[in-house]
C-alpha cells in the first residue's frame, strides 16, 4: 500500500474513533447548570398541630406582611406574618378556606385563594390590624386543571395559572373563572435545545405536580419545583422554555405535590418536619 494511501487511511481511522469517544448527549447539560444556588433566608413557623401540608405563602404590597395557610381543611392554620416573619396573627386563626393557591390581587385590594377540588375560589377581608376575619366565595366550581391545583395568579393580565397533566400551563381568566388557553411549556429544556428536547410526559413526575409560581420576572415568569433535580425551574412564558435553574440547598425540603410557593421574590417550601415555612433567595 501506498504512503498516501496509508496516511488517509490513518487519517480517516482516527477521525471516526474520536467522533466514538465523543459521548452523544441531546441535552447540554453545562448549558442548564444553574447560575445560582439559593440560600436560606427566612422561616415562618406554623401554629398548631393539624394538616400535614403547606398551600401557600402570599405577600400583601399594602399590609407588608406575609400569608400563609396549611391546606386540607377549613378549620386548618392561616397565620400572618410581619416583613422579618414575627407572627402577628394568633394561635387559633383559621382558614376558612379549604385553601390551595394564596394570591394578593391589587385590582380587588384584597386576598385571593383557590380550593381543593370544586371547591371554588375566595376572597378575604382583613380588619384594622391586617388579620382575616372573613372569606367569601367570589368563583364557584372546579375553576383549575386538578384537586390539588395551587393556582399563582399574574396581576399584570389579571390571569390564574395552573400547572397541568401534560406539563403545561392552564390560564384562566381571573375575573370570571374561565379557561382560556394552555401555556405550551418544554420541560427542562433550554431555547438552544428546542430541536431535541424531552417529551414532557416522560419526566413529568419529577416535578411538583401541584403547583407552578408567577415570578414577575420579564423572561422567567413561571416557575416549577424539580423535586428529582432539587432546582427550582423558570420559564419564559412568551415560549415556554427553561431559562434558567436556580439550586437549593441539600437540605431544602421537596416535595411531589404542595408545600412550594412563591412570594416578595422569595421562593417558599414546606417543612413538614418543622412545620414552618422556608424562604429562599
Amino acid at each position: 500500500m501506498k504512503k498516501t494511501h496509508l496516511f488517509v487511511f490513518g487519517f480517516l481511522l482516527l477521525t471516526v474513533l474520536a467522533g466514538a469517544q465523543t459521548p452523544a448527549s441531546p441535552k447540554s447539560t453545562e448549558a442548564a447548570k444553574p447560575a445560582t444556588t439559593l440560600k436560606e433566608v427566612m422561616t415562618l413557623p406554623m401554629p398548631g398541630d393539624e394538616g400535614a401540608n403547606g398551600a401557600s405563602v402570599a405577600w400583601h404590597p399594602v399590609q407588608k406582611k406575609y400569608y400563609a395557610a396549611i391546606a386540607g381543611n377549613v378549620k386548618f392554620a392561616m397565620a400572618v406574618f410581619d416583613i422579618k416573619g414575627k407572627r402577628l396573627s394568633s394561635d387559633t386563626l383559621k382558614t376558612g378556606f379549604d385553601v390551595r393557591g394564596l394570591w394578593y390581587n391589587p385590582k380587588k385590594k384584597n386576598l385571593q385563594t383557590n380550593g381543593y377540588n370544586d371547591f371554588g375560589w375566595g376572597e378575604y377581608s382583613l380588619n384594622s390590624k391586617g388579620i382575616p376575619v372573613f372569606v367569601k366565595t367570589i368563583a364557584e366550581g372546579m375553576n383549575q386543571p386538578a384537586e390539588q391545583s395551587v393556582g399563582a395568579f399574574n396581576p399584570v393580565k389579571n390571569e390564574i395559572y395552573f400547572f397541568n397533566d401534560e406539563g403545561n400551563i392552564s390560564v384562566y381568566n381571573a375575573a370570571d373563572g374561565i379557561v382560556k388557553e394552555d401555556i405550551l411549556l418544554y420541560l427542562a429544556t433550554l431555547k438552544e435545545e428546542a430541536d431535541d428536547f424531552i417529551d414532557n410526559l416522560e419526566i413529568l413526575y419529577d416535578y411538583n405536580l401541584s403547583t407552578v409560581v408567577y415570578t414577575g420576572i420579564k423572561g422567567a415568569e413561571l416557575g416549577l419545583l424539580s423535586s428529582a433535580t432539587g432546582e427550582i425551574e423558570l420559564y419564559d412564558i412568551s415560549t415556554g422554555y427553561m431559562t434558567r435553574a436556580l439550586a437549593l440547598p441539600d437540605t431544602a425540603p421537596l416535595e411531589d405535590n404542595l408545600n412550594f410557593s412563591y412570594a416578595n421574590g422569595i421562593y417558599w417550601l414546606f417543612d413538614k418536619k418543622t412545620r414552618s415555612w422556608k424562604g429562599y433567595k
